[in-house]
């Protein structure tokens, strides 16, 4: 059956939605949504019906999740969403990350946020509790912000044990649970620690963003603030995995998105330094690596005739699920790319957005569209 593809993407002004056929060669353009709101997480949701979430935050109103059944035309705040109890003594800024439960929770939802935490439904996002393991762990006095926040960015549900979910958090670390968010554990090991002064030294690493290999969760790729790290045991131990990073001397493996491919294919777009946090020389180049090949390599210049001094935000890359996948990207100055070829040829999409948050592939039958 033909499909039909929307991209969804987050902006600090607004949710906007590129919709197309599977040749994803022409792209319409819809939006803004939510205009003047932040949306750094959004989620299409077809497991019963077709449900758009958006998790959002404003100066004035605060964070809160918002649902659309039409495509964006309307919206619905969620009034049970993710909220830390007084007690708790924590304060709920932003959604950071939508993410669904495995194939067989089919009702399942997680919502990530800052200050770190995570909450789930079960009930398609209709009301949320606390995982409190996770917040009560006995490391949380020394969990420490990184410079965007004390914010939980990453969830990877493991597709063939939902009890498995891994987490990760800036600049606190990656915790595994082994019993649907139970307990947690640290892990961390082989990492770089980012200097906090804090006595626990099993937290304070700042990981910017993570994924899992499609066919087996042992393995695990991030990118973190000091390098590029993977691990092949479910993240007990992690190694460097830079290799082909540093082109010249002075060069960084930094930088913050980090998504990978049905085949396997891992992407990454490094920046000139933590200090700097834009193009290196200009240059928007993408790199691609395989998990068994012996280096990453630069495989994409975007716009090999123009300079951008840009940067692409932890959630702000993804691949959709198509055969051959799409791969795409926003910008901090509000551009949108895709390449249909592993990352060799790029196309611009139409319109000039704000700074872009999120950007989220969602495959429809093409009986479903709007």
């Amino acid at each position: 059956m033909a499909k039909r593809v929307k991209l969804l993407v987050g902006t600090n002004k607004g949710v906007f939605v590129y919709s197309s056929n599977e040749e994803r060669k022409d792209w319409k353009l819809s939006g803004p949504y939510l205009s003047g709101w932040e949306a750094y997480s959004v989620l299409g949701d077809s497991r019963n019906g077709h449900a758009l979430f958006a998790g959002t935050s404003h100066a004035a109103y605060g964070p809160s999740i918002r649902v659309s059944y039409d495509f964006g035309e309307s919206w619905t705040q969620i009034e049970e969403g993710p909220r830390y109890s007084e007690e708790s003594g924590f304060s709920l800024n932003r959604i950071w990350q939508l993410a669904k439960g495995a194939p067989s929770q089919p009702d399942t939802l997680y919502a990530g946020v800052e200050e770190a935490g995570l909450f789930v439904s079960h009930d398609r996002g209709v009301t949320w509790k606390e995982l409190s393991g996770l917040t009560s762990h006995p490391s949380r006095p020394g969990w420490f912000p990184g410079a965007g926040g004390m914010c939980l960015h990453t969830i990877i549900v493991d597709p063939n044990r939902p009890e498995r979910i891994w987490v990760a958090m800036s600049a606190v670390g990656v915790f595994r649970s082994e019993d649907g968010g139970e307990t947690w554990q640290a892990r961390n090991a082989g990492l770089a620690r980012v200097p906090t002064g804090q006595p626990f030294e099993e937290v304070g690493y700042c990981i910017h963003k993570m994924v899992a290999d499609p066919d087996n969760t042992d393995n695990l790729f991030m990118q973190e603030h000091c390098g590029v790290f993977k691990s092949e045991d479910g993240g007990d131990n992690w190694m460097p995995f830079e290799e082909g990073l540093t082109m010249k001397e002075g060069d960084e493996p930094f930088g913050f998105p980090f998504c990978v491919s049905p085949t396997g294919d891992l992407f990454i777009i490094p920046l000139e330094s933590s200090e700097q946090r834009s193009m290196r020389d200009g240059k928007l180049l993408v790199y691609r690596r395989r998990g068994d090949e012996a280096a990453w390599l630069p495989i994409g210049d975007v716009l090999p005739e123009e300079q951008r001094h840009v940067s692409v935000l932890r959630d702000a890359m993804s691949v959709d699920s198509m055969d051959p996948y799409g791969i795409y990207f926003g910008t901090t100055s509000g551009e949108l790319f895709c390449s249909l070829d592993r990352g060799v040829n790029w196309e611009r999409l139409p319109g000039q957005l704000s700074r872009i948050l999120s950007v989220k592939p969602w495959i429809l039958e093409a009986e479903d569209e709007d």
